[in-house]
């Protein structure tokens, strides 16, 4: 069963299907080095979840996210600290951008007062980044600790923002990304590289990523 209208042919549920098979792709080539086709299947995948979302006539702010998602994963794709922070700043403006759109599809602060268990979602999400944030800062270069935090900031930011929202997919798809986040870090700047535990990070990464960002966009879709 398609999520959209019509079968497979239909153009939204194809843009949606050739995404996931990108994203399968991009899944068997997550630990090989650095590649023209390991670059293109890996920026493919969240770029045609911002194709599907033009398509679908969803809301604008959603398809600017995930382009610049799409041109985070572009500059990740490749080795090197230039790299890193370059898609970190690419990230970081999705951040802010879903930060907008959540804000304005959401009930804002009433959305606390109505449902306290909200309140504790929030709790959660903000001790989470901030417990994360503690645990990178001393392994962090001295060059990259003011980076990282405005991007902990931006990402909680996100996820308090998305507490406010109806769409338990989209929430999700926020949670998610802050667990993808977490797992990238970790790997980066915690796990030694030569640990074993490294085979698995690049693999989580990319599947709580692009579950992430594929919640996020059927939430606003799906439930209109």
């Amino acid at each position: 069963m398609m999520p959209f209208p019509g079968g497979i042919e239909a153009t939204q549920n194809g843009t949606l299907v050739l995404s996931a098979i990108a994203a399968a792709l991009y899944l068997a080539m997550a630990r090989r080095p650095p590649s023209f086709r390991r670059t293109t299947v890996k920026t493919a995948s969240v770029a045609l979840l911002g194709v599907l979302v033009l398509v679908a006539e969803g809301p604008a702010l959603l398809a600017a996210a995930l382009f610049l998602s799409a041109l985070g994963d572009l500059f990740l794709a490749e080795d090197g600290d230039r790299a890193f922070l370059a898609g970190l700043a690419a990230f970081l403006v999705a951040h802010l951008v879903y930060v907008v759109l959540f804000g304005m599809a959401g009930s804002g602060l009433d959305a606390f007062a109505d449902e306290p268990l909200r309140l504790v979602l929030a709790a959660t999400i903000a001790a989470f980044a901030i417990g994360t944030y503690l645990r990178l800062r001393p392994a962090l270069p001295r060059e990259l600790v003011l980076p990282v935090g405005v991007y902990v900031a931006a990402i909680l930011a996100m996820g308090l923002a998305a507490a406010t929202l109806s769409s338990v997919a989209v929430i999700a798809g926020a949670l998610l990304f802050m667990a993808s986040d977490a797992v990238l870090a970790a790997g980066r700047f915690l796990i030694p590289a030569e640990s074993p535990r490294q085979s698995v990070v690049a693999p989580a990464v990319w599947v709580l990523y692009y579950a992430a960002q594929a919640a996020i966009t059927l939430g606003f879709l799906l439930d209109r």
